[in-house]
Parts: structure tokens; sequence; C-alpha cells
């Protein structure tokens, strides 16, 4: 029987500068992503596709943006392997230069009145180059933070991996703004759109030197060194915990709430067809107050769940924001930019962080460190490969010129942030399990066992030491 040695605390230091890296990093690579996803709302419906019918341009257009969660499962698999086989600091910084690398190519492909067909094909090559580099970031950072944060505090720091996210939508959003606003409409268009994307030459650089230093993960090396980091971690994983690996791929449709403020909303409110009429700089002002919202609210709901558990606020922020989809939906539908703005705050910055803040703590909380990253990875990106082609599927269901657009979108969200409510609720409670004991499920739901309250404690008591030495 191979000898357990305990996994060592981390340092104050070393959980900062991990808590440093996910965010950056995930900032970084998510303001890449997201400027994909305001350009897919805004201007590529009139420049990759054909200009004959504007309403099957702007569903295909949505469509792009939905393949690169497609994309996700496959990435799940293949990178979420890498971090469980080679480390997480490695996994994080070839995600990095992935998604650096093809978001400056999109910001240099020709058009469609230039190249024809070669244009949105082209643009759909480098959007699964970018769905397959991002599968990997919240599980790798995740997973990073997680295993370098002290006991009774892993909500509190992983979700700094999220925060960093919403950031990521700020700086999009904020790129974005100024063009939209300064530019001639015809101009940006033409050119301005490219910027953003070029400017990912400037976050690949950054990037790269942050996350350089960033040390291993204790609990891998501690894997590593014992052994124990299995040759398939994604055949253990399915064979172990394919039961949490559903249940966390269900979870993650609560990320509808995003792809309805941010994608399926910018369509409904700024393309002509629809008829509502906002202007694009307006409606940038939706997703930038939420999102600064968000990133004040997100450590907050984080260390809430180091007190009342995971389940609760992932609960109540997946059902809360459902509801409040109806509103949002309802006041774009009366072009009524001040009720949008402010209700689009209390659904995606305030309410949804409930789910948005918790699990990057929950979800990799519930495998053990030798499967991790690739359980996570492979539930998440699968549960956001659905979520994302829900943009498309809602432009298809409610066309533009369908009056009850925000009844029947709203109930769709509200259905499928139930489910995720529902597979939440399902889940054991983890936050007060120690690190080396996670993944071990327990016949009673939400009730951590003796041994794990017992080692608990002393991993914080032990915690509480380093950091005051």
């Amino acid at each position: 029987m191979q000898a357990h040695n305990p996994i060592p605390n981390p340092s104050a230091q070393q959980t900062r500068r991990a808590t440093a890296s996910g965010w950056i990093g995930s900032a970084l690579e998510y303001y890449d992503f997201f400027i994909y996803a305001q350009a897919a709302a805004m201007v590529f419906p009139q420049l990759f596709f054909p200009a004959g019918n504007p309403k099957l341009a702007i569903v295909a257009s949505l469509a792009t943006y939905g393949v690169g969660y497609v994309a996700r499962p496959i990435g799940g698999f293949v990178l979420g392997r890498r971090g469980d086989t080679h480390g997480r600091k490695h996994l994080l910084l070839l995600c990095m230069f992935l998604m650096g690398i093809s978001t400056f190519a999109v910001g240099l492909l020709p058009t469609y009145h230039q190249v024809g067909v070669l244009a949105p094909i082209a643009l759909v090559l480098l959007r699964l180059v970018q769905g397959f580099a991002v599968a990997g970031e919240i599980s790798g950072a995740s997973s990073m933070i997680l295993e370098q944060a002290p006991f009774g505090q892993r909500g509190f720091y992983a979700s700094f991996a999220l925060q960093g996210t919403q950031a990521g939508q700020i700086f999009a959003a904020a790129i974005f703004m100024p063009l939209a606003y300064y530019m001639p409409a015809d101009q940006f268009a033409a050119w301005g759109w490219r910027i953003p994307f070029l400017l990912s030459a400037l976050v690949l650089a950054a990037g790269f030197v942050i996350r350089r230093k960033v040390s291993e993960s204790p609990a891998f090396i501690q894997e590593d060194a014992n052994g124990a980091v299995p040759a398939s971690p994604i055949a253990v994983a399915l064979r172990e915990n394919w039961r949490d690996i559903v249940r966390i791929a269900i979870m993650a449709l609560a990320a509808v709430i995003a792809m309805v403020a941010t994608i399926f909303g910018a369509a409904y409110a700024v393309q002509p067809s629809y008829g509502i009429g906002f202007h694009a700089n307006t409606y940038l002002v939706i997703p930038l107050v939420g999102n600064l919202v968000a990133v004040l609210v997100i450590p907050f709901v984080g260390k809430l769940s180091d007190r009342i558990g995971r389940r609760i606020p992932v609960v109540v922020g997946s059902l809360g924001a459902g509801l409040l989809s109806y509103v949002y939906l309802y006041a774009i539908a009366s072009k009524n930019a001040p009720v949008a703005i402010v209700t689009s705050v209390l659904m995606w910055g305030v309410i949804y962080q409930g789910f948005n803040a918790v699990f990057p703590s929950f979800m990799p909380e519930l495998f053990p460190t030798r499967t991790r990253v690739s359980a996570m990875s492979i539930g998440q990106n699968i549960g956001m490969a659905l979520t994302a082609l829900l943009p498309s599927l809602f432009a298809a269901m409610a066309p533009p010129g369908t009056k009850d657009i925000p009844f029947v979108i709203g109930t769709a969200t509200l259905v499928i942030s139930g489910f995720a409510a529902l597979a939440a609720w399902t889940a054991r409670e983890t936050y007060r399990t120690p690190l080396d004991e996670l993944g071990a499920p327990t016949r009673s739901s939400g009730v951590p066992s003796t041994r794990a309250a017992v080692g608990g404690e002393a991993a914080e008591r032990a915690a509480a030491v380093t950091r005051s030495r």
C-alpha cells in the first residue's frame, strides 16, 4: 500500500500569487472571448454573411459565437487531461497562447464582400480554436487557486477566477464603447472593429509574463511525487465520478443568463430587423454596468459560500436571475434603456453571481486532485456548449417581428435555469471537506462526515498558523 503524505499548507504568498495569476489570466482570456461576442452581435452579420437576408445573417452570426462553445467539450477532454498529467501551470500557459493567437487572427480576416464564402469559413475555424483554448481556462485557474487556498476560504479565493472573467468582459465593452461612439458607423464597420482583436497581441504578452511566475499547485506536485497521477485521468474520472460530471454539466446551464444578457439581448436591442433601435453604444452600457457590479459582488458571495455552503447561493442565483429575465427582455421591448440597465444590474450583476461566484469552488471540489481538471473541464464545457447554442436557437424560436419575444425567451430561460438549480441542490456539500478528501462522495448529502469535519478543523488551524508567520 502506497504511503500517503499530507498536502503541504500553502504560504500566504503562494495563495496571493496563485489568485492573482488566476484573476489576471482569466481577465485577459475572457477579454479575447467576449470581444468576439460583442462583434458577433453588432457587426459580423453585415461583414461576414450575404447581405440579401438580414434575418438569416443574424442567426448565422450568433451561431458562429455558439460554435466556439461547441469546441469546448473537445478542449475539455484534451486540455483537461493535460492539466491533470502535466500540471495546472502548463495548462494555463497553453490556453493563453492558443486564445491570443486565434483572436489576433480574427482581426486580420477579409470580409464576405472581399473573398466570399471563405470569410465565414475562416471565422468559424478561428472561433473553434478560441473555444478549444478557453475550455481549459476556468477549470485550470479554479483548480490552481483552490489547491493553494487556506481551508475554510476556498470559496472566497476561487471566486476571483470568475471575477477575472467579469473584468475581461468590462475590458471588452470598454474597448468597443469609445470606438462605436466616436467613430463614424461606416468606419467602425470597415476597420474600427478590428482594433480590439489586434490588441490581443498585447494581451498575450502580458499574460505570459504574469503566468510564468506562478508556482505549480502543491496538491498536483504531491500527487506526482506519490506516483498517483493517472495515465488516463479522463477514464478514471468517467469511471469514478460520472454522476458528478453529468451534474455539473446541468449546473452549467445556468449560463443561459449570461447568454440572454449579452448575446441575444444585444442582438434584440441593436439589430435593425428587430425594430428596437438601441444605439450600439447605448446598449454596451448594459453589460458594462452589470459587470462592474458583478466584480464587486463576487468576492462577497464567494465568502458567503464558505459560511453557508455552496448549494444555496447557486440555487438562489439561478432561479432568481431566471425570473428577472422576463423584466429585462420586456424593458428592451418597451425601448426603455434605463429600466433595461437597472434590471441587467440586478439580474446579471447581483442575483446571477450566486451561481457565478460559487461554481469555481463548488465544481472542482466535487472531484479528487488526480482527475479534478479533467472532470470539471468535461462537465462544465459540455454544459456551456449546450448553453451557447441558445442565442441562435432563441433567434430562430422568436425571430424579428414576433411580438411575444420577452415571454417566449423569458420562459425558456427560467426553465433552463431551474434545471441548473435542481442539479446543484442534489450535489453534496463540500465546503467543510479537507482538500485531500475531496471527491469522495458520502451518503448524506449536505452533511460532512465526522472525519472530514475533524480533518477540516485541523487543516484550518494549521493554515491559520502558517498565515500568522
